[in-house]
């Protein structure tokens, strides 16, 4: 009896800590998403698009929700310089979801200064 109970603990432990690290493979990388998202707005800046190579849009301007669907309807509008967004592959615009989504105003850690 209890080998059957430490036998099913150990397979649902090893079921659980299977299924968390395929959800963390999902998630970009937050600070290349940092340096990725400051470096669009450089080079949109540096082209003449806008006035200021600081990014207008602070990771806390928006609650975890508000970036997921932002991210999740691919609508980048907002964030202007369509140009170099465009250029983005799929693991850049990740990993600037991840970072922030990361530090949003309701997460655990939210940006405190732009």
């Amino acid at each position: 009896m209890i080998r059957k109970i430490t036998l099913t603990a150990m397979a649902l432990f090893f079921v659980f800590s299977t299924v968390g690290v395929s959800f963390a493979l999902d998630k970009g990388n937050k600070r290349k998403g940092k340096y990725t998202y400051r470096k669009v707005y450089k080079a949109c800046f540096e082209r003449g698009a806008v006035d200021s190579q600081t990014p207008p849009i602070s990771p806390a301007d928006k609650t975890q929700a508000e970036w997921e669907a932002l991210f999740s309807s691919k609508d980048y509008a907002q964030f202007g310089c369509d140009e170099e967004w465009r250029d983005l592959n799929d693991t850049q615009v990740t990993d600037i979801y991840t970072y922030l989504y990361e530090h949003a105003s309701d997460s655990p850690t939210p940006a405190k200064c732009k």
